[in-house]
């Protein structure tokens, strides 16, 4: 006689509905917290989100949107168990992105997937979204929560975001406004972002033989906290400076670094030219180019070098655009210029570091 089989529940092949479940519940009260626009109809829980297009005195709308994930920063949050700077870190990429084209955020949804959520897992990670949007007043609308024991290894996760803001057509940044004569001026990173992070842990693991508890020197705190310091948001500085007649577009400098991030906001017979001595590469950057080692052309073009945003602005205009982001608390400084050229960046200065 065959023996009777007992019935197979979904936990049985490692997905605990019910522990998710209640995860999710404090999940829906953080949410609502960043609901303060009138425009949002529908909290989570719903199979989809609603927004009001409502958009005041705008002529032309124009909807801008975008999406993107953190990278390998997630291994250093799992090395460290430290989960809700990562959800902070990609709601304010996600702003940062749409903010070059000249649009204010509206709304962001999430995405979590794991091969198994340890318990607070998801709370940490929902509570760095929430925080973050709730300080830019971005609306997180909704979701999806994922755990697929067969797709990831127990302690893999993954984050996407997904945003969506307006501009007034008249008022897109881009190339189209950009000239020869215009100056770029650089606003500072917190550090690596969330970009390069595959080579600074090759680095500073592999190679050195670092532990995230390690120090080195002119950091203020450990390895893993300078790789986990939150990718900083812009907005606050540049949202004023959006429809400024003297602003002709922004690089939001990510994976690629200078060389490849400037060259997309340049039309075509117009190059950039970057100063390397116009700023102070903080010493994160520094000793991971020392202990790699890694060439200052690599360097530029894997990190952002502590300039996480530039301004392409007219030149005329410079000065008063830099006073304006000095009195709302902004360090701005002048990094370079643009000439008649090949479209691409050119370096100037000293290549050490």
């Amino acid at each position: 006689m065959v023996a009777e089989k007992s019935p197979l529940t979904y936990k049985d092949a490692g997905v605990d509905i019910d522990a998710v479940t209640t995860a999710l519940k404090s999940v829906g009260d953080m949410a609502k917290a960043t609901h303060k626009d009138p425009r949002v109809l529908t909290g989570l829980g719903s199979f989809g989100a609603l927004f009001k297009a409502d958009f005041g005195d705008m002529k032309e709308p124009v909807l801008v949107s975008s999406t993107d994930g953190v990278g390998t920063k997630l291994m250093v949050a799992r090395r460290m168990q430290r989960f809700h700077t990562v959800g902070a870190d990609l709601v304010n990429h996600c702003i940062d992105d749409i903010l070059v084209m000249g649009a204010h955020p509206l709304f962001f949804m999430d995405y979590v997937a794991a091969g198994h959520f340890e318990p607070g897992m998801v709370e940490s990670i929902v509570s760095g979204f929430a925080n973050a949007c709730q300080e830019q007043g971005v609306a997180l609308i909704g979701g999806e929560t994922a755990e697929m024991p067969g797709l990831y290894g127990r302690g893999d996760f993954d984050l996407a975001g997904f945003i969506v803001g307006v501009v007034d057509r008249a008022d897109v940044l881009g190339p189209e406004r950009v000239t020869a004569n215009d100056v770029l001026i650089g606003l500072p990173s917190t550090g690596l972002h969330t970009n390069g992070y595959s080579l600074a842990q090759k680095i500073l693991f592999e190679n050195a033989g670092l532990s995230p508890d390690d120090t080195l020197p002119g950091l203020e705190g450990s390895v893993g906290d300078a790789l986990l310091a939150t990718h900083r948001c812009y907005l606050p500085e540049l949202g004023p400076l959006l429809k400024d007649s003297g602003l002709h577009a922004l690089a939001h400098i990510t994976g690629g670094g200078f060389t490849d991030n400037l060259p997309r906001v340049l039309p075509e017979g117009v190059g950039a030219v970057v100063n390397r001595d116009a700023w102070e590469v903080p010493p994160l950057f520094a000793e991971m180019a020392r202990l790699g080692p890694v060439d200052r052309d690599e360097m530029d073009r894997t990190f952002n070098m502590g300039v996480g945003m530039i301004l392409v602005v007219e030149r005329s205009q410079a000065d008063r655009v830099l006073d304006d982001l000095g009195k709302r608390g902004a360090t701005p400084t002048l990094v370079g210029h643009l000439e008649a050229a090949e479209r691409g960046v050119r370096y100037e200065g000293s290549r050490e570091l």
